[in-house]
């Protein structure tokens, strides 16, 4: 039987990368590599767009539209993990849990915008709460969440690593830093547009000195449900009916909520390394706080790529990620 040929455009990149370290030993997709030489050249990337039949492009926003213009072949499908078409109406917003109706047109999709790393918590958490009308569409929502600083791609790696070098010579390491303060942050559009939300959110992200990791959480005081009384045990109930075949989606029941913490603490790594996506919920009758934790390399780039190739390309969801 023939192999699915993958060809990775940006394959030395950090999501790149990870993408290759997955695929590699599975027996059911070619990974088509161009030389290093090559990787520049034009005429060699339009030959590997052209000939295989997903092409991953893992570039900048600007480079990864050079490499479109680059497909003439109608059968070249594309996931492109950058963001300048995620809210494209043209192209299908690569996040498969949003509901069985957009899997299905991801399966068919000729073109798919991998999403965001911090969207995939709030979109995840929020949607179905909008869509179950206990959450207010026009509610005022705030977004406070970390990552590790490979988020950042190669420029903010190599500013880390550099700082850790530094540490070990006896200077102090880059502290938890906020960032995005002097301009909408890019996941912005997507996350308003996918969540069913009427408002765009506010959002602050920030980075700490870890590789990989995220927590997002989301605060939503009481008033902005649309009945008194929506507790944490309403909010896992409405998750669990719109993730009950999402086996990416993994739900904290509220009564064993210890089982997220280490010791007091929700602890950023947890999920690290992984290609699942946590949800839990917290709170009492002031409000409640929903809290999303995933691997930003994982399901919030490299692994939900993977999971929307698994779903081009015909093979079970879930190949190579659990």
């Amino acid at each position: 039987m023939r192999k699915a040929q993958v060809f990775i455009d940006g394959q030395e990149g950090t999501t790149g990368l990870r993408i290759r370290q997955m695929l590699d030993g599975r027996d059911d997709v070619d990974v088509v590599l161009i030389p290093e030489a090559d990787r520049k050249n034009a005429a060699a990337r339009a030959e590997h767009l052209n000939r295989v039949d997903l092409a991953i492009l893992c570039l900048p926003d600007d480079a990864a539209a050079e490499a479109l213009e680059l497909i003439e072949n109608p059968n070249t499908r594309v996931i492109d993990t950058s963001t300048a078409r995620r809210v494209n109406p043209e192209w299908v917003y690569g996040l498969p849990e949003i509901s069985p109706d957009h899997r299905d047109a991801i399966r068919s999709a000729s073109r798919v915008a991998n999403c965001g790393c911090y969207p995939v918590s709030f979109i995840l958490a929020v949607r179905p709460l909008i869509e179950a009308g206990v959450l207010r569409s026009d509610a005022p929502l705030t977004i406070n969440a970390v990552s590790g600083y490979s988020g950042g791609g190669r420029k903010m790696i190599e500013v880390y690593e550099a700082a850790a070098t530094a540490a070990r010579e006896g200077d102090a390491r880059l502290p938890f830093s906020l960032y995005g303060l002097l301009g909408e942050h890019k996941h912005v559009a997507e996350m308003w547009k996918f969540s069913l939300a009427d408002r765009a959110p506010i959002f602050t992200p920030s980075v700490v000195h870890a590789f990989c990791g995220m927590v997002v959480s989301i605060p939503i005081p009481a008033a902005y449900f649309t009945r008194t009384g929506v507790d944490m045990a309403d909010v896992y109930a409405i998750w669990s009916v719109a993730y009950r075949e999402a086996l990416m989606v993994q739900l904290i029941d509220p009564g064993r909520s210890n089982q997220a913490l280490r010791g007091a603490f929700l602890d950023l790594d947890k999920l690290s390394y992984g290609n699942c996506v946590e949800l839990s919920v917290w709170g009492d009758e002031r409000g409640l706080v929903l809290m999303g934790r995933l691997d930003n390399l994982g399901k919030g780039a490299s692994g939900n790529a993977i999971q929307c190739l698994n779903l081009m390309l015909g093979f079970d969801e879930t190949t190579g990620l659990l």
